[in-house]
């Protein structure tokens, strides 16, 4: 058994077990909607980690790590003369990222994400020295600074090399300090709207009807398959304890809509339970093509002046297994489905070709997603 096929097989033993039922269960308002507005916002910076034992940017030709140092000490007040050469081993030039939270206030601290830009070799022991972080408005939002962590290892010599996990790039837990807050249109208005996390008509009346069942009548109302109104108090205070409310308030989840999400770079298909498949066949085979390469000396007659050339031959085979036609019943269950597909035997990309064509063919009641 391949492990694709055992996969497959566990799949299809756990989805027979479970049974999968399309019976609703309870859901929070909180698990799918949030407010609208109250987001994080993303901070990026141009950095310097200082501090590395030879394992910065190796060449002198790093433009920017050379005027970004230069740039640090003329702040300190220290000018270099225009010839002069520096050696980089103990600097890398890095980019910091970071997501500034929700309702954000000065002097709060964040993590941030740091990672190379240039040919360092690893940021192990580095440190991050003050790096202004920037949001797409161009204002600076936060200051990072603080010693790297970096979770790989390396070492090397006489030509041999062993790395474990990644050493280019490392965090700073609270490694950044916020100097400024994103105004939020939370406490202004008389509404509030909840986005859902997907677009889904029945789930918005069914957040506005329980809504409206533990608050009152009118409190909130679909506008779409994305937003909910809320009619809520004008006093900040009690609006917090409004949508801490809400947020508690129990649902009856919807079932989603049949997806197949399929990944070819890994060769994992999931599907959910709502997928079906509608009576079909299918026939698959295999097509293998082997090509061998034999080497041939052409040694010339004696005395003709020739060289003796080494060419090579090559062989090619192709072989085609008998392929049978696989009749496939309407499937009103994921397990059915998933027992079907371990008959075919196919690989993981011969198995997304015959979902592509039973969804063409119009038996796959469900989305196909590739990605």
């Amino acid at each position: 058994m391949t492990r694709w096929t055992g996969w497959m097989f566990l799949l299809g033993a756990v989805v027979a077990w479970m049974g999968w039922p399309l019976e609703a269960h309870a859901l929070r308002i909180k698990e799918v909607a949030a407010v609208q507005g109250v987001r994080t916002n993303q901070l990026t910076g141009f950095g310097l980690v200082v501090g590395l034992d030879g394992t910065g940017d190796q060449t002198s030709n790093m433009a920017y790590t050379t005027q970004g140092m230069s740039n640090y000490l003329q702040q300190l007040g220290m000018t270099l003369p225009a010839d002069a050469k520096l050696q980089m081993k103990n600097v890398a030039a890095v980019l910091v990222t970071a997501q500034l939270p929700a309702f954000a206030q000065p002097g709060q601290l964040i993590d941030v994400t740091v990672s190379s830009m240039g040919n360092a070799k690893s940021l192990r022991g580095g440190t991050l020295i003050t790096t202004p972080l920037k949001g797409v408005d161009g204002e600076i939002y936060a200051l990072a600074q603080g010693n790297m962590l970096v979770g790989g290892a390396g070492a090397g010599g006489g030509g041999s090399k062993v790395q474990i996990n990644h050493l280019s790039a490392g965090r700073i837990p609270s490694g950044a300090q916020v100097e400024r807050t994103v105004p939020t249109g939370f406490a202004l208005g008389e509404t509030i709207d909840l986005g859902l996390n997907s677009a889904d008509f029945l789930t918005a009346r069914r957040v506005a009807d329980a809504i409206n069942a533990k608050l009152g009548a009118g409190t909130a109302s679909a506008l779409d398959g994305r937003v909910v109104r809320l009619n809520a108090p004008a006093d900040a205070n009690a609006r917090v304890g409004f949508l801490a409310t809400i947020e508690e308030i129990q649902m009856e989840a919807t079932v989603p809509a049949a997806r197949v999400i399929v990944n070819t770079r890994t060769g994992s298909i999931v599907m959910n339970q709502a997928v079906t498949l509608g009576p079909c066949a299918v026939a698959h085979g295999n097509l293998s093509v082997s090509i061998s390469s034999t080497p041939v000396v052409s040694q010339p007659n004696p005395l003709s002046g020739g060289q003796t050339v080494v060419a090579e031959k090559a062989d090619i085979k192709i072989t085609q297994e008998p392929g049978k036609v696989i009749q496939m019943d309407a499937s009103p269950q994921l397990s059915d489905l998933v027992r079907m597909l371990n008959g075919l035997g196919a690989t993981p990309q011969d198995l997304l070709a015959i979902l592509q064509a039973i969804k063409a063919a119009g038996a796959l009641n469900a989305e196909l997603e590739v990605i």
